[in-house]
């Protein structure tokens, strides 16, 4: 069971970008992940760290895919598996209809083809396969160099039943965010395992990135938790997504919502030994991986904050999974 943590927002400098780092480096979190920036670029961030002797394995949760064609993409991604030297996860979604519109002139006429379309031509460029791809969206006919690096792995923004089915054909990690557990156990994990069966081929990995802040005298959870996920909670595709699970949310209820967050798990908050109780909630409902997002924390607090919470919330897992029953144990 990893346990891994992402930059809790975009980073404009480097002293955004080390702490983290360090405690990458330094605790027993499995990764460290980023989601797009518009500050510093989320795969120089990346390479700075690298070049300044972080050799961590890194992740994007998630890249648009409109900003950079599945070339290019490819070509940022087996650089820094290269540069960090551990295998690299690439993370990518399909961003807002009116972003995709905003760059290339119109929206995606269907944003899980133009995903797939992008998946299928990094497969065989990271694979070193000449690609003849005519998709609908994206189109490829040539190859990348030979280039000696550690594994790609390929993984797809997940929040619904079809783009699940879709990571299940195609990608190797879902990368989920905002998913209440239960809805990940009976809904997309079911969704995904069955897409890769049908395709003949093994049902990619789960990640699942989640909204976290430890019980502190004079914190309000429910604002941390609205100032963490606001944006998300006014995007349509989320509120979907949240209503199917389950959670009384509206997009101009933002507070109201926030508390449904906090009040449905999805938000963890409380005491160290209940964070980590609602961390193993998702290792059990299906996550190989969960990262820890303190992006309220951060924007309410400041950065100390942030990691403060991770730290202890990093030791707590830990010590809570070395005192979980093996079946060793059992036996």
């Amino acid at each position: 069971m990893r346990t891994s943590i992402i930059l809790p927002v975009m980073p404009e400098q480097p002293d955004d970008l080390t702490p983290f780092a360090e405690l990458v480096r330094d605790t027993p979190a499995h990764r460290l992940w980023q989601g797009q920036s518009l500050g510093l670029e989320t795969h120089q961030a990346f390479a700075y760290l690298a070049g300044q002797g972080f050799q961590l394995p890194v992740g994007t949760s998630v890249t648009l895919t409109a900003l950079r064609h599945p070339y290019e993409a490819a070509l940022q991604a087996r650089s820094l598996a290269r540069l960090t030297g551990h295998p690299m996860v690439l993370g990518i979604g399909a961003g807002t209809p009116e972003l995709v519109e905003s760059l290339h002139g119109k929206a995606y006429p269907s944003p899980l083809t133009a995903l797939a379309d992008y998946l299928t031509i990094l497969r065989g460029l990271l694979a070193g396969d000449p690609v003849l791809h005519q998709g609908r969206q994206y189109q490829m006919h040539g190859g990348l160099p030979p280039f000696e690096h550690p594994p790609v792995e390929l993984g797809l923004g997940v929040l619904r039943p079809a783009a699940a089915r879709l990571a299940g054909e195609l990608a190797d990690s879902a990368i989920t965010w905002m998913t209440p557990p239960d809805y990940l156990r009976t809904v997309l994990r079911p969704e995904i395992e069955a897409a890769a069966a049908q395709a003949g081929r093994p049902a990619p990995r789960i990640v699942t990135v989640v909204h976290v802040a430890v019980r502190r005298p004079g914190r309000n959870p429910h604002q941390v938790a609205l100032t963490a996920a606001r944006e998300h909670l006014a995007a349509p595709h989320y509120t979907d997504m949240l209503r199917r699970a389950g959670l009384r949310v509206h997009p101009m209820q933002p507070g109201l919502s926030a508390r449904a967050l906090v009040d449905g798990g999805v938000v963890l908050t409380g005491t160290l030994s209940e964070i980590a109780a609602g961390v193993r909630r998702y290792h059990e409902a299906g996550a190989d991986e969960v990262v820890l997002n303190t992006a309220g924390v951060r924007m309410l607090e400041g950065r100390e904050a942030a990691l403060r919470d991770l730290r202890a919330i990093l030791a707590e897992v830990t010590t809570s999974d070395s005192r979980q029953p093996t079946d060793a144990g059992l036996a």
